[in-house]
């Protein structure tokens, strides 16, 4: 993805980088748990440049960014956090798939002016085998990184999140380009799924989200259970939700259906200026 680029320093020192294209208001869009800043939006950009300055960097050990040992989801929405205040002004914020740095620095940052949420996984509204898919999903995973696969170890995580229509519609370099974000991926795993303590998505800290937020998902997506009771939820306890269904397009509609995904962006943000 071409643009100049934008960095950041964390609160750890560790240097967060980001691209920059377009013109208009700032609009920050973060990546999920899995990708990074350079691959995640790089079809859906040139739907909003020409109405927002975008923005899409890549939290710690990913992308154009430094790297830590700590992966803490406290580490990471510092990264967001960072990254927003270089832009000295007020925000939109999309967060996608792996919400809690969105969601975090939405809590914490007075320069977040409205949030959308593309299928953001909650973890506390999973159902039946959910949460043990991911576990099955994130061994496999890891057993290939751990042979210096990557590509073969993004293709262990996709079925998760992706479809076999998906699948079969992808680039040809996909899994490579995908694969480089997988380490850190699953540092955050590692050092996050059995973390105790408050996340960014219990409903006290939701409650600290005072920006109009909207939830996205699509029908089309691999666990559109999982992913429609995330959204529910999460209108539910911002001081400000809504949800909103996409029409197509699946768990990987930026990349699939940049145009479906842009246009829904643009109405939620244009009716929240």
């Amino acid at each position: 993805m071409a643009g100049r680029v934008q960095v950041a320093i964390s609160a750890d020192g560790t240097e967060i980088v980001g691209r920059v294209r377009g013109q208009g208001p700032p609009l920050v869009l973060v990546h999920g748990g899995w990708g990074d800043g350079e691959v995640a939006y790089e079809a859906l950009v040139p739907h909003l440049a020409d109405r927002f300055t975008c923005y899409t960097p890549s939290t710690r050990g990913r992308g154009l960014s430094g790297d830590s040992p700590d992966h803490s989801v406290h580490r990471l929405v510092q990264d967001v956090v960072a990254f927003i205040d270089t832009i000295g002004e007020a925000v939109y914020l999309v967060g996608w798939s792996g919400i809690e740095p969105p969601l975090g620095a939405a809590a914490q940052s007075s320069a977040v002016s409205a949030v959308a949420l593309f299928e953001g996984y909650v973890p506390t509204v999973a159902e039946g085998d959910d949460l043990a898919s991911l576990g099955a999903t994130i061994e496999r995973t890891a057993a290939a990184a751990a042979d210096g696969r990557l590509a073969d170890a993004a293709r262990a995580f996709a079925p998760f999140v992706l479809t076999g229509a998906d699948i079969a519609a992808l680039d040809e370099d996909f899994f490579e380009r995908w694969g480089r974000s997988v380490p850190a991926m699953l540092q955050y795993f590692q050092q996050n799924l059995s973390r105790e303590g408050s996340r960014p998505y219990d409903p006290d800290q939701l409650a600290k989200i005072s920006a109009p937020v909207v939830a996205l998902w699509s029908r089309e997506t691999t666990r559109s259970t999982f992913v429609s009771n995330s959204a529910l939820y999460l209108a539910q306890h911002v001081a400000d939700g809504q949800v909103r269904e996409l029409a197509g397009g699946g768990h990987f509609a930026p990349l699939a259906a940049p145009e479906l995904l842009a246009k829904e962006l643009i109405s939620f943000f244009e009716s929240v200026r």
